[in-house]
């Protein structure tokens, strides 16, 4: 499988909310609202050029889906492994566009921060042990490359080789 090379931003409904941090994690731009209704949502996703993915099914019976204008994917599967899964081979994703460069939580790009800057943001075995840092501008939680870090990437491999 080759990927996609263009960029597919997603909005994901509440209903398979947990698909969003998948997506993040792997690089993909995935708006999620926990409370927002369908209108809202589809209007957002046509401004922006957004995939809905949703398990709702009324959805995808809207003219605007039916017709082609809006893109939309009916999510099969309660967990959330199996839905990505369902995306990455429907849509051709590339499980590694850009992986870990989004905030899991809100979806900013993450930005580098030298050690310095975040001395007292972090446990100190992790400022003992780490070197690189990135953190979002928005929400300003900090990443490194920890345990979470390698267990997520391990993750991200093994399902690459499975799609």
């Amino acid at each position: 499988m080759l990927g996609l090379t263009v960029v597919v931003k997603f909005i994901v409904d509440s209903n398979v909310g947990k698909l969003a941090r998948w997506l993040r994690m792997m690089g993909y731009d995935a708006l999620f609202y926990q409370d927002i209704d369908d209108d809202k949502m589809i209007k957002i996703a046509l401004f922006q050029g957004r995939v809905v993915l949703t398990r709702d099914t009324q959805i995808m019976k809207r003219r605007l889906v039916t017709n082609g204008r809006l893109k939309a994917v009916l999510i099969t599967d309660d967990a959330p492994r199996a839905q990505l899964r369902q995306v990455v081979r429907q849509l051709d994703l590339n499980c590694k566009v850009r992986p870990f460069s989004l905030c899991l939580e809100c979806n900013a790009n993450l930005v580098k921060r030298a050690k310095c800057e975040v001395h007292d943001r972090v446990p100190l075995h992790v400022f003992e042990t780490q070197d690189e840092y990135m953190e979002c501008p928005v929400c300003h939680r900090i990443y490194w490359q920890g345990t979470h870090w390698k267990a997520m990437s391990k993750e991200l491999e093994e399902f690459a080789s499975e799609a």
